[in-house]
């Protein structure tokens, strides 16, 4: 497990999010990022690294590579302070897989995902928390599950006339 220092969090616009971030020893915290971590403490939905460059250009003055934003995200991946996920998402409409990120806040979310749009539309509840293994996986230790359900949000129903 590796050590953790708590942030100062002032100036920052997630500030008063209710107490410390924990962040990883030994991963600097820059400006970049300070940067990537408030855009994804942010969003409502995991974010492709373009989707975080995007935001980051539209919010900031300075210049930032997709290249940084990416080994920032794997810097964060590494000490588990994001997950990354396969998405299907606007880089893929161009021939391009890609992946979403979002930050671990204790818990997990679940999403309903428009084969349209590409929205992520988050579960409230976890439709997996009262279910039992049955007796054939009872020598199996779960420790981590995902769902996505697929299909289309209302706008692109609506648009679709589905």
């Amino acid at each position: 497990m590796s050590r953790v220092k708590k942030i100062n969090l002032e100036g920052m616009p997630y500030a008063d999010c209710g107490g410390d971030i924990i962040y990883p020893e030994g991963l600097k915290w820059t400006k970049q990022r300070k940067d990537v971590y408030r855009v994804l403490w942010e969003a409502e939905e995991p974010l492709s690294a373009i989707q975080i460059y995007n935001r980051i250009e539209r919010d900031e003055s300075s210049e930032y590579a997709v290249s940084t934003i990416y080994r920032i995200l794997s810097a964060f991946e590494e000490r588990g302070l994001v997950e990354k996920a396969p998405w299907t998402g606007e880089a893929m409409e161009n021939g391009h897989s890609t992946a979403a990120y979002e930050l671990k806040r204790g818990g997990h979310t679940h999403y309903a995902v428009c084969l349209e749009c590409h929205r992520r539309i988050p579960l409230k509840n976890c439709p997996f928390a009262h279910i039992h293994l049955e007796k054939e996986t009872e020598d199996f230790t779960v420790t981590n599950h995902k769902l996505e359900l697929y299909g289309y949000c209302r706008e692109c129903k609506e648009a679709r006339k589905l």
